[in-house]
């Protein structure tokens, strides 16, 4: 209904002040200033009919009334205790997460320190305001891990989310919750390309000439017989197919050219469609094993190879 909108809008908003004058940390142990404690509903049905229970039984003089709604009470008052514990006292480290692509879910790892002798029970964790839950019980003196999971709604580097943990053990009388507001960040890369272009010609290095050309299965030209001695990733396989001898690449034409990306060379101008098939690009020149560059606005990374230098091209990707 209509109605409803600015109740819930007046929610958001202050669901957003609340979180805004938490402070962001990694690591949170729960005490008695962060965990929060209200009446579920079955609470409140509950206290209404021990509140009929007392009246009826003053009313008539009820001696075994007396005793069923005090006995009621006094459970409900240990419940609350014992679901306030489940949280009071519990250490929360994040797990930083790993570096995603768009449209990807990005993987919340949390740890779950007891530090009693006692088992916590029925400790559920949600990204605040989503829906779904994971639930998890915690070993006397010991630890567990919960993985959450979340999707980014853009490339770029995002905060992790507000999160928030709950627990309604044993009566589920008592809501007890708290709400965490990590420091880590999630870096997410474009999404590449599924099926890009052939990479790009290679640029003669200083003093060289020519230009190296890649065919129509992005291999740069450029190969000879196969030489006893040659390392592996040098040998062409999809040239060898169909031949009697290995062919390798030529290291010499190689050394004498470099592989730089660009958004100039990419044939679109929508930036994203650009991202997309560099980060494709880059993924490519990596299973290949060549040396390529990346030149972005004020962005120069040189020619190299490797993990590393694959995660650096990345992040520069998402960054720009």
């Amino acid at each position: 209904m209509v109605w409803f909108r600015p109740l819930a809008y007046a929610r958001a908003r202050v669901r957003r002040w609340f979180e805004a004058r938490l402070p962001q940390q990694d690591s949170t142990t729960l005490t008695q200033r962060n965990v929060y404690i209200l009446p579920t509903r079955p609470g409140l049905m509950l206290a209404a009919t021990l509140l009929v229970l007392l009246i009826a039984s003053i009313n008539y003089q009820l001696n075994l009334g007396y005793l069923l709604t005090f006995l009621l009470a006094g459970s409900t008052l240990v419940g609350m205790h014992v679901g306030h514990g489940t949280l009071r006292g519990l250490t929360m480290n994040l797990i930083a997460p790993k570096p995603i692509f768009m449209a990807a879910t990005a993987h919340i790892g949390i740890k779950l320190h007891n530090a009693r002798r006692r088992q916590r029970y029925g400790i559920g964790l949600s990204v605040s305001g989503a829906d779904h839950w994971t639930w998890a019980d915690v070993p006397a003196q010991g630890s567990t891990t919960v993985t959450l999971g979340f999707t980014p709604p853009k490339r770029g580097l995002h905060r992790v989310p507000t999160l928030t943990a709950e627990t309604r053990f044993p009566l589920g009388t008592f809501r007890v919750w708290t709400v965490w507001r990590p420091a880590a960040q999630v870096l997410v890369y474009p999404t590449p390309e599924k099926s890009p272009p052939p990479l790009p010609a290679g640029e003669p290095r200083a003093g060289g000439a020519g230009t190296s050309h890649p065919s129509a299965s992005g291999e740069f030209e450029g190969v000879r017989a196969y030489r006893r001695g040659d390392p592996l990733k040098l040998i062409v396989w999809k040239k060898t197919a169909g031949r009697e001898e290995l062919v390798s690449r030529d290291a010499a034409e190689v050394q004498r050219h470099e592989l730089w990306l660009n958004r100039a060379q990419t044939g679109t101008s929508h930036p994203e469609q650009q991202l997309s098939r560099l980060c494709a690009w880059v993924l490519l020149a990596d299973q290949r094993e060549l040396n390529y560059g990346l030149r972005l606005a004020g962005v120069e990374i040189k020619p190299g190879h490797g993990e590393a230098h694959k995660l650096r091209c990345l992040e520069a990707l998402a960054l720009c």
